[in-house]
């Protein structure tokens, strides 16, 4: 059974994967193009010397951006099954299509959204080289603590469900999260590394861009794989209901 999910997961991704590499070869890459331009006149102006251009742009905006793509989506949709499996029956009584939605929606929250709001995704030519190990270990820290609270979030509701109701308690918990998650943003050390002259146009663009990419990921996820999985729990449990009963 968990197999057979799996594999539905992993196609998720891979139909999800096609349209993240679409919508950021189409509205993704430009923007990178002109941070790569804006990246070039100033290191010209500085007078410093042009380094050679190891893999191509048109490889990078092609087939690697689409061999990047596919990889990760086709990953993150094995791991929601996964997940998925988990949770399905456990923690709620929602059907498969409606687990799915739950699980897309607080995936994006905790995963990307809650860890962008403190270390938003930079263009090239925004970041100094010398800080990428500190400012990586920060936003997987962020991450790691957003997923977390979230976990301790859902412990917290199934508590307070008996005491309060399910609503009641789902909103404590929430107003709980948000808070905790505030205090760690405030906590952690902010970084702003972008260039005075650097186009704010560009900078919204490209971060905007950025979650659009994770949003199609995780709604095609959510739809996609509660669809597929919910054909798979039916035809599970129809196979079940029309099994012969032997007596002895």
């Amino acid at each position: 059974m968990v197999g057979k999910l799996l594999l539905r997961g992993m196609l998720a991704g891979l139909i999800a994967g096609i349209l993240v590499f679409a919508f950021a070869h189409t509205f993704g890459e430009p923007l990178v193009d002109q941070a790569i331009g804006f990246e070039e006149a100033a290191a010209q102006a500085a007078g410093e010397v042009a380094e050679p251009e190891i893999v191509s742009r048109a490889t990078q905006a092609g087939i690697g951006l689409f061999t990047g793509v596919m990889a990760y989506s086709v990953a993150v949709g094995g791991l929601f099954s996964l997940v998925f499996t988990f949770v399905q029956g456990r923690f709620s009584n929602l059907g498969a299509r409606g687990t799915s939605a739950v699980i897309a929606i607080t995936a994006f929250v905790a995963v990307v959204l809650v860890p962008n709001i403190k270390y938003p995704a930079n263009p090239p030519a925004v970041g100094n080289p010398d800080t990428i190990g500190v400012r990586t270990e920060l936003f997987f820290l962020m991450i790691i603590v957003s997923i977390a609270a979230l976990v301790a979030a859902v412990a917290l509701a199934r508590r307070l469900a008996p005491r309060f109701g399910g609503w009641n308690g789902a909103i404590l918990a929430v107003l709980a999260y948000v808070v905790f998650i505030g205090i760690v943003q405030y906590l952690l050390p902010p970084i702003n590394e972008v260039p005075e002259n650097y186009s704010a146009t560009v900078l919204w663009h490209f971060r905007t861009t950025s979650l659009g990419m994770h949003a199609i990921l995780w709604v095609v996820l959510g739809v996609v794989f509660g669809a597929l999985a919910e054909r798979r729990l039916e035809l599970k449990a129809s196979v079940r209901g029309h099994a012969p009963a032997f007596h002895q």
